[in-house]
């Protein structure tokens, strides 16, 4: 049996799949193990989570450490002030203003899917790895956005609008749309919303990010179907979403990364680099799109494709 490699095509064509997929709420991973199985041949042995010496779970690790990168450039304004606030809070022993409160927010929502990856990320990414499981999970992340967006418009069409920057423990945290203020990349005032969350909002948004160990279930859509449903915005929540994948996205990198040095990633540099670089340029645009998106959109559209494109893969990997 020949021994899984990686090529550049199946290198640049994951790196791009991956750079849209992972910040779209529609599970990166998930599409990850289906377009190779769905191509069949060379790349169903290449791409695939459970192959003996396959290179391809550090790849999928490197093409995220390139995704994190594009957040990280994209939110450098932002992560600025969070990290200046992280230090000054240490320093001075107290949290004082509202850089200071996200830091240490962000923190305490990475905690609970920290442990968890470190426990179970690689024993459920190569047992549920495979088509048939990730069709089924896909199927069941669009049925949680669906749910998501239903909830949170039936409590709209209940609730008394309160005004955007009020309620910091309600239901309602201000949006964007309302002050005027774009939701993108440097957007001080929507950061400051965030930082109104309570302690136990955050770490309900951020533990969600746990469902998204199984592939097929969306990080970006689990995340930001949390904060939806904690009363914050689509804009403010996708925002919340993209920040706290950052950590996360750089810790898998730095516990991974290191196997590529290794046995499994003899030979694969080039098609590693070449991924990476299209990873990362494809999250940067699809950042610059969803931020827009969100102002003013939901997360409906991807919640009927996943459906679609889950019922198609339990259809067609059911009778493979």
């Amino acid at each position: 049996m020949a021994v899984p490699s990686l090529t550049y095509p199946e290198a640049v064509v994951i790196g791009l799949l991956q750079g849209v997929t992972e910040l779209f709420p529609v599970s990166s991973l998930g599409h990850s193990v289906l377009l190779p199985a769905a191509i069949g041949g060379s790349w169903a042995r290449d791409l695939s989570l459970g192959a003996d010496q396959s290179p391809y779970l550090a790849f999928l690790v490197a093409v995220h450490v390139a995704t994190a990168g594009a957040l990280v450039w994209f939110f450098r304004a932002d992560w600025v002030r969070i990290v200046r606030g992280l230090f000054t809070s240490v320093r001075d022993r107290r949290i004082s203003d509202p850089d200071q409160r996200l830091a240490w927010l962000l923190i305490v929502a990475t905690i609970p899917v920290g442990i968890a990856g470190l426990l179970l990320e690689h024993t459920v990414r190569t047992t549920l790895g495979k088509p048939l499981p990730a069709s089924a999970f896909l199927l069941l992340n669009g049925l949680l956005l669906a749910t998501v967006e239903r909830i949170r418009r039936r409590t709209a069409e209940r609730r008394v609008p309160v005004p955007a920057g009020h309620g910091a423990t309600g239901v309602y945290l201000g949006a964007s749309a309302q002050t005027g203020v774009s939701a993108g990349h440097g957007d001080t005032e929507s950061d400051h919303r965030l930082a109104r969350l309570t302690w136990k909002q955050a770490t309900v948004i951020g533990a969600a990010q746990i469902l998204a160990l199984l592939p097929g279930i969306s990080r970006s859509g689990v995340t930001m179907g949390a904060g939806l449903l904690r009363g914050l915005s689509h804009e403010d929540a996708a925002r919340f979403a993209f920040l706290l994948a950052t950590p996360v996205i750089l810790a898998a990198g730095v516990l991974k990364l290191p196997e590529l040095a290794g046995p499994a990633g003899h030979g694969v540099a080039g098609p590693v680099l070449a991924g990476s670089l299209v990873a990362g340029l494809a999250a940067y645009v699809s950042l610059k799109f969803l931020t827009r998106y969100f102002e003013t959109r939901t997360l409906n559209p991807f919640a009927l494709y996943c459906i679609a494109a889950g019922l198609a893969g339990l259809a067609w990997f059911g009778t493979h």
